[in-house]
């Protein structure tokens, strides 16, 4: 990965972490769910923000490479690839 995309990333992730802490001391005390399902919510986007970040990075550093190189079956794998990531599949 590069920056700035790496250190986003990175810095989400360790939000993210201490989310998920807060989040197992939510549940152990007994909080209000909807207060937790708040909470778990905004773990996900900060997961889904890091997941964008990682994304374009591979993007700007392997397209390049993967597209320009090989044939037709190689950029269809590096679409799949990329569709997998996004969580998008085929019908």
């Amino acid at each position: 990965m590069i920056d700035p995309y790496k250190s986003k990333a990175l810095t989400n992730l360790k939000k993210a972490a201490g989310q998920i802490d807060r989040l197992v001391k939510m549940i152990e005390k007994g909080d209000y769910c909807m207060d937790i399902a708040q909470q778990v919510n905004a773990g996900v986007g900060l997961l889904k923000k890091t997941n964008y970040y990682v994304l374009q990075s591979h993007l700007i550093t392997c397209s390049a490479k993967k597209l320009g190189k090989g044939g037709r079956k190689a950029k269809e794998q590096f679409a799949d690839e990329i569709m997998r990531a996004c969580d998008v599949t085929s019908r």
